[in-house]
């Protein structure tokens, strides 16, 4: 298809995809880091239990999910379709507090993984916004103090 042909949107995608590339991030390096960044989550005394919890014995399916998840975010393939913010709402036991952890754990992984500087905060920065977004979500919810 030609440049022409194409939509705003095929345009864009593509020059995200071309983009990432130049930073090192493809499908390869995802699964690295998603395997690695769960690894470290699953041995965590804080996160580790929370995580258990919640996913039990569906590890494969939940990596498998994050991985076309950041594959969506990081190179906008259009693999994740799921609902993240509903997902997190039902976690009763994360405190808020959890999430500066589950950022540092993030912020290790790429420093220990990423295949360019660039690529380390071209994810953390994606990280920082979607941490942010969840706990909005989960915490800062109208009303909750209105009788205070």
């Amino acid at each position: 298809m030609k440049s022409q042909d194409k939509t705003p949107a095929q345009l864009h995608r593509e020059q995200v995809q071309r983009e990432a590339l130049r930073m090192g991030i493809d499908e390869d390096y995802i699964s690295v880091l998603v395997d690695t960044f769960y690894d470290r989550i699953r041995s965590h005394d804080v996160l580790g239990p929370i995580f258990s919890d919640a996913i039990g014995s569906n590890w494969e399916l939940h990596l498998e999910k994050m991985k076309k998840f950041w594959s969506s975010v990081a190179r906008n393939t259009g693999q994740y379709s799921g609902k993240p913010v509903p997902s997190h709402q039902k976690l009763t036991q994360v405190q808020q507090s959890d999430f500066a952890i589950w950022l540092d754990l993030f912020k290790q992984t790429l420093a220990n993984t990423a295949p360019t500087p660039q690529a380390a905060d071209y994810f953390m920065e994606r990280a920082d916004r979607i941490a942010r977004s969840l706990k909005m979500a989960m915490f800062d919810r109208p009303g909750v103090f209105a009788d205070c």
